[in-house]
């Protein structure tokens, strides 16, 4: 198993431009900056760290009644210890000055996938899905690769078939949006649920029904230095994946 350290990096402006797809557009709504893992970090958690406490830190999985996939481990020193909930906010874009309101959620691995499928109901019954990959990007961007119109229900069973690649890989994310409502559900690499739209109601009451509550002051991993884990096999799984969306060569974005 790899685990790649990614600190947070403070960067208060928005992105000069989101490339093609979405995907991506909440890393820097998040004020976050996951882009070289070669970078030195300074004043890191992990540092000087004994090999035995920080193999220890990253065998915990569970902090409460939470629990953490594969995907990601928090700081050493646990700024933020994970939790079921969800918040509101919002995304701003710099170029149009437009405002899009988010939902943003933890949720505990036990119903984390079904959840995720149950958001997905809301946006219809035909769908575009990007799927976003950091296997061979040593650190630098990400590789998007985006497929249109696909009925939900196919993508809803192939998805199931990779279950444990999409809830335990930290170097996958998927997207999966309506353009013409618009709203989008992001799954993403950290194992946040994601939605960005207009209307956030119905995706509220599936957080509801799923025991996610809300909670405006949660705070995400992805707002403190944590490690992201995965492994050689995953990345050949999700070539299979993107093979069987009919998924053809990838879009790179380095935000």
């Amino acid at each position: 198993m790899v685990w790649p350290i990614r600190r947070v990096l403070n960067s208060h402006n928005p992105p000069p431009h989101l490339g093609v797809f979405i995907m991506g557009l909440l890393q820097h709504f998040f004020k976050n900056v996951f882009k070289d893992e070669s970078y030195t970090f300074g004043c890191s958690s992990f540092e000087q760290v004994p090999s035995r406490n920080l193999e220890s830190h990253l065998s915990v999985a569970r902090y409460g009644n939470f629990e953490l996939t594969e995907a990601i481990r928090p700081s050493y020193d646990l700024k933020v210890i994970p939790q079921n909930g969800y918040r509101h906010d919002f995304y701003r874009d710099s170029s149009s000055g437009k405002s899009i309101p988010v939902l943003m959620a933890s949720v505990s691995k036990e119903t984390l996938f079904e959840t995720f499928l149950e958001l997905l109901e809301p946006l219809g019954p035909i769908v575009d899905v990007v799927l976003e990959s950091s296997h061979e990007t040593t650190g630098r961007g990400h590789d998007d690769f985006y497929r249109e119109y696909i009925d939900l229900p196919v993508l809803k069973s192939n998805l199931y078939l990779y279950e444990d690649l999409l809830i335990n890989d930290g170097c996958l994310g998927i997207a999966v949006l309506n353009p013409k409502i618009p709203v989008e559900v992001q799954f993403d690499e950290h194992k946040l649920l994601i939605v960005y739209g207009e209307n956030l109601k119905p995706f509220e009451r599936i957080f509801e029904q799923q025991n996610v509550k809300r909670n405006e002051n949660i705070r995400f991993l992805t707002e403190a230095e944590h490690v992201h884990s995965s492994r050689s096999e995953y990345a050949d799984l999700f070539q299979t994946l993107q093979n069987l969306l009919g998924m053809d060569s990838p879009h790179h974005s380095y935000i």
